[in-house]
């Protein structure tokens, strides 16, 4: 199987929702409550479906028990026992996003029998003023941040940073976080759907109810000495430049710049290769002439096998593959 997929994003509606992930995509309009796009996805309910080719209608969890060695390669296959291990997103927050952090892999092994959830975010497109919170200003004591949620001040003890269109941020588990009102950004996750609410600003549901929070189940996952959460850094590319955007053990992101044409090579990743069209027109060549159109927005999975593909245009491309 050496067929480049493209696959039906999952559009989610949600209360701080907006109407930009359709705008972006150039697709007629979903909603206007549309916080979340699944671009590529294998979790249980909302598994990812092929939207054309030989294999339309087939879902991502079926091609890996078929495919598995083509498109992950026999290493990732053992690695990750035959399960896609990564979760793709376009986010849009027309409103704050509840404080929240999410377990690693050991904790929510035991509580969820799940894998945990480091993630990244890349900003696309944030509004003017647009903020998000990571990591602590002081560390705190696990009693020091109970009673700052009780008396609705915690939001005061996070990092507060304002985003520029190509600012990065990692976030490994443990990491208390929110994206705020007025970005737009790509997520890059661990394939959990695991997140403690902390924090929501005492919104309601849509029957009138609190959200529901989660504060003593993250009292375990939270790191309270995290202090890192420095400024973002700011990724630009120009030409057929390539620069880096996170590195983990989960995850390996670039940003490839798209000058006319450029031949990306994979053969040394053995690992599948998810490239996600954040900016342009482009057009991947893959094996045996084939030719996926990749406009803005557009989020392609190419297996494994493959030892090089091609694309042409003018844009830039996010890629990401398993070190």
């Amino acid at each position: 199987m050496n067929q480049i997929l493209t696959f039906e994003p999952f559009y989610k509606s949600v209360i701080w929702g907006g109407d930009r992930i359709a705008r972006f995509k150039g697709v007629p309009s979903k909603g206007s409550d549309i916080g979340e796009s699944w671009e590529l996805s294998p979790m249980p309910g909302h598994e990812s479906v092929v939207s054309e080719g030989p294999l339309a209608g087939r879902t991502l969890p079926e091609l890996i028990a078929e495919y598995g060695n083509d498109i992950m390669g026999e290493r990732l296959m053992k690695k990750c026992d035959g399960k896609f291990p990564l979760l793709i997103k376009f986010i849009d927050s027309s409103d704050d996003l509840s404080i929240q952090v999410h377990p690693d892999d050991a904790l929510a092994g035991r509580r969820h029998n799940s894998l945990g959830k480091t993630e990244m975010w890349y900003s696309i497109m944030p509004a003017e003023g647009a903020y998000l919170y990571a990591g602590f200003k002081n560390a705190l004591t696990p009693d020091e941040f109970r009673a700052h949620v009780a008396d609705n001040t915690i939001v005061a003890d996070l990092g507060k940073y304002f985003t520029r269109p190509g600012d990065v941020f990692f976030l490994p588990a443990g990491r208390v976080h929110s994206i705020g009102r007025g970005n737009f950004v790509l997520e890059i996750q661990e394939a959990s759907d695991v997140t403690y609410r902390i924090y929501d600003y005492d919104r309601r549901d849509a029957a009138g109810n609190p959200r529901q929070l989660h504060v003593e189940e993250s009292v375990d996952a939270i790191d309270f000495n995290d202090t890192e959460a420095t400024e973002a850094r700011n990724v630009k590319v120009s030409g057929n430049g390539t620069a880096e955007v996170a590195k983990c053990s989960y995850f390996v992101t670039d940003l490839l710049g798209v000058d006319e044409h450029r031949e990306l090579s994979l053969a040394g990743r053995d690992s599948f290769t998810i490239l996600v069209s954040v900016d342009g027109n482009l057009t991947l060549t893959g094996a045996d002439g084939q030719k996926v159109a990749m406009p803005q927005g557009t989020t392609v999975l190419v297996p494994a096998c493959l030892p090089s593909v091609e694309i042409e245009g003018n844009g830039q491309v996010i890629s990401v593959y398993i070190p």
